[in-house]
């Protein structure tokens, strides 16, 4: 991948979002592939559909870029609230691509690509409505809570100025496609379960992810049953392949 932004196409822009927003998107059409399947191209969608910005030609997959000029941190600023809760509930949101780049020299310093099949609606949080005297009076936005993903969820494209094998990528991506095929609860609950996993040793014991209970009580609050629906979510990561079941109680993960 070329990690420079090319500046001519936003010679003729003055505002600074808008040139950002240039270089950003030609960059990504440019360098960007389908990390769903085989293709090493993407197309732009018109300026006019919402929340979509590229589509695979081949899959059909669809993605969206959200780039900064400084470290996301655990939340992201993304757009309009309602088209992107309506999305992830009919099962048609996109993946997301975030993009952090150096203001200065116009580099590409890391992308991170979040699968739609991890995205449900607790990780969109919706902002409040902007002031009267706002030039969108009423617009509500929304952030991504990037800090509650599983680090399965946040896929690095390129980072820290190098880019990861797009094999190693498409393996990451293609790993939990399975949570396609699960209802918004459940992939809540596995993601959720997943990230408590991630925090602990590559072997565990039933007693150490039951340390979460109170943690996923608090995250599932309509939940009265953490300990048998933590198991289930075991059960299923260890019937995809995600866990391995080394004796009674005990786990390992791959």
């Amino acid at each position: 991948m070329e990690l420079s932004l090319n500046q001519s196409p936003a010679s003729h822009y003055k505002s600074k979002a808008q040139i950002a927003r240039v270089l950003t998107e030609k960059w990504f059409l440019d360098n960007g592939y389908c990390p769903a399947c085989p293709s090493d191209a993407l197309s732009q969608t018109p300026a006019n559909e919402k929340v979509v910005d590229f589509r695979c030609p081949d899959c059909a997959s669809s993605y969206q870029l959200k780039a900064k000029g400084h470290r996301l941190g655990g939340s992201v600023a993304n757009g309009a609230y309602q088209p992107k809760i309506e999305m992830i509930r009919n099962g048609t949101a996109p993946n997301w691509f975030f993009m952090e780049y150096d203001r200065k020299d116009w580099t590409v310093e890391n992308v991170m690509l979040v699968p739609a099949h991890f995205v449900t609606p607790e990780i969109v949080q919706r902002r409040n409505p902007l002031r009267p005297t706002a030039r969108r009076a009423g617009w509500v936005g929304s952030s991504v809570l990037i800090a509650r993903l599983p680090l399965d969820a946040r896929i690095p494209i390129i980072l820290d100025g190098q880019e990861i094998p797009r094999a190693d990528v498409r393996k990451s991506f293609q790993r939990f496609e399975f949570l396609k095929n699960k209802s918004l609860e459940s992939k809540g609950w596995l993601a959720d379960v997943l990230a408590c996993v991630r925090e602990l040793p590559r072997e565990f014991s039933l007693n150490d992810i039951y340390a979460f209970e109170g943690k996923l009580a608090k995250l599932h609050p309509g939940n009265r049953n953490v300990r048998p629906k933590i198991r289930q979510q075991l059960q299923i990561l260890r019937d995809n392949g995600i866990l391995e079941f080394v004796s009674p109680g005990k786990y390992r993960f791959f």
